[in-house]
């Protein structure tokens, strides 16, 4: 299955995608882990700017930004479906918000990245800080980058 054909739309809490993006996240992310559906939720979700891959109805892929500041902000909740996984999808969802974030002002952004997915954050010019820390009972490090001008 191709990801060319993919739309990328940013949407927030409400829009019709939203459903579909929560399952997705919570297929890929929580379910894997043993955790619920409640536990994809966080309190900033409407806060945070959310881009959605989709095929019409279907999340296919997305990515999450919550603003800390006016100047940057937490990367979150990156997930690909997993027969996507390995397309580029997840490199094109991030340089399109990164594009957006840019756009909007920000200059720089940070996350916590688990262990299995920092080569994919450093690919794309991430860098890891500070000293690993376990969250959602796996092994993460932070990372961040400088989104320049």
């Amino acid at each position: 299955m191709s990801t060319s054909d993919l739309e990328l739309s940013f949407i927030q809490p409400g829009h019709a995608l939203y459903p579909a993006e929560l399952e997705l996240r919570f297929r890929v992310l929580r379910e894997p882990l043993g955790h619920t559906r409640e536990q994809v939720l966080f309190p900033f979700e409407a806060q945070s700017l959310h881009l959605v891959a989709h095929r019409g109805e279907e999340a296919l892929g997305c990515v999450l930004f919550n603003p800390e500041d006016a100047h940057g902000g937490r990367l979150f909740q990156m997930a690909v479906t997993p027969r996507l996984q390995g397309q580029r999808l997840g490199a094109r969802l991030v340089q399109t918000l990164e594009e957006e974030l840019r756009r909007r002002g920000f200059t720089h952004v940070h996350l916590h990245a688990r262990q299995t997915v920092v080569p994919f954050y450093e690919r794309l010019g991430y860098s890891v800080y500070a000293e690993p820390f376990i969250d959602v009972g796996l092994p993460h490090r932070h990372m961040r980058k400088s989104l320049g001008t």
